[in-house]
């Protein structure tokens, strides 16, 4: 008599043994558009099974668009109502979504005329549109006759909105603990290097005043400092003298050239009252700097420090200086502060500096003028001209009369 083998079942408990999981979520992707038909009367009689069509909008992925019929879409009910529906305006096969179609109440009560497949049980599931053109929607949306004598009909005007939602079904694989990466610490390791002025090859005087850097360093950020640090006619030479500017001003810019950054201190407040003229703040020598060694990033860093601080009383100057430096945003908000609350400004004492050393800049602020005039006269949503402000005199004392960048 042979012997039975006998199996035995073990269970592997190796720490190196993880079990896995997933789980699919089904879910919606949502989107909504609002369909405005202005001159609902002048649209009647285009004709039963004709429409107007909302523009195109994305949602999920796919093109949508409203389809509004005010002569109805089934010829047997001879324009007794119009029709509503949405529409699959790009290709697809067998697109599964959830609609919602809203006409709007205009007088104020809310009571909106909603047909939606959202926030209730669906017997057959999402409606699917098999291609495109397909569409979901009512031949019998509203009695036509009740429409045009009801609050959804105003100023000839109707008011559509549609929600779309997309179903998308996800597999979603359970994983590792995720491992957090710090950020970046590359600034504090340069700026470490400034600070202990490791491995210095240049020196720059300034106003009697050392500063230890690194040439690779200054070339690597700035194309002025690459040209002269490895100019020819410079050779070997150790020390550059660097005249017209502050030690400080030196200092802060060596830190974010280093750094990439300037620490609060550095940047002034322009508006404190001991400070006579925003050109005499550290931000605008700091442009200034920026400017004569081509540093993009922080001529941008001070322009947005700068463009905080425009008033009234400061935007004439604060414009001679973006212009003096070639700080093309923070000109752009000056003159348009400036043209939008003119009567103001030209009484201020910064518009007499403005007329006396940048006449240029006075023709750039009269475009801009006209500019903001054809914005008014177009329906730009401004309720005065621009030059009626010269008539009452603006408000030559409040700080931010009108802002917009």
């Amino acid at each position: 008599m042979s012997e039975q083998p006998i199996i035995t079942h073990v269970s592997d408990t190796s720490p190196l043994t993880r079990a896995t999981s997933s789980r699919s979520v089904t879910e919606t992707v949502n989107g909504s558009h609002r369909f405005v038909i202005q001159g609902y009367s002048l649209a009647k009689g285009m004709g039963v099974g004709k429409h107007i069509a909302s523009d195109t909008f994305t949602v999920g992925g796919h093109q949508w668009a409203i389809y509004f019929y005010p002569d109805g879409k089934n010829p047997e009910d001879n324009s007794t109502y119009v029709s509503l529906f949405i529409a699959l305006a790009s290709e697809g096969t067998d697109v599964r979504a959830l609609f919602e179609l809203t006409l709007v109440d205009q007088s104020g009560k809310e009571k909106h005329k909603v047909h939606s497949h959202f926030d209730r049980s669906l017997e057959s599931g999402p409606y699917t549109l098999k291609y495109r053109g397909s569409m979901w929607g009512y031949k019998r949306f509203f009695r036509r006759a009740l429409l045009e004598n009801s609050d959804y009909l105003k100023d000839d005007c109707l008011k559509i909105n549609c929600t779309v939602g997309v179903v998308r079904s996800t597999i979603d694989i359970a994983s590792l603990q995720p491992i957090q990466v710090p950020g970046s610490d590359m600034g504090s390791h340069f700026g470490m290097l400034l600070e202990n002025m490791e491995g210095t090859d240049v020196v720059f005087s300034v106003a009697g005043e050392k500063f230890h850097a690194h040439k690779l360093v200054l070339t690597a950020r700035s194309p002025v400092f690459r040209t002269e640090l490895f100019d020819e006619l410079m050779g070997d030479k150790q020390e550059i003298v660097v005249t017209d500017m502050e030690p400080r001003v030196f200092k802060a810019m060596l830190h974010f050239i280093y750094r990439d950054s300037l620490v609060d201190e550095e940047i002034e407040d322009t508006s404190s009252s001991s400070i006579p003229s925003v050109t005499d703040t550290l931000t605008a020598k700091l442009l200034a700097a920026a400017d004569r060694y081509e540093l993009t990033r922080l001529r941008r860093v001070c322009e947005s420090h700068l463009c905080k601080d425009i008033s009234v009383n400061s935007v004439s100057r604060t414009l001679a200086l973006a212009d003096r430096y070639h700080a093309t945003e923070l000109k752009a908000v000056c003159l348009r502060f400036a043209a939008e609350n003119l009567a103001a400004v030209m009484q201020s004492d910064g518009f007499e500096y403005l007329k006396e050393n940048c006449p240029s800049l006075q023709s750039e602020l009269l475009k801009t003028v006209a500019g903001c005039e054809d914005d008014c006269s177009s329906g730009g949503g401004k309720s005065r001209s621009v030059w009626a402000q010269l008539s009452d005199g603006g408000d030559t004392n409040g700080r931010r009369v009108r802002h917009r960048t």
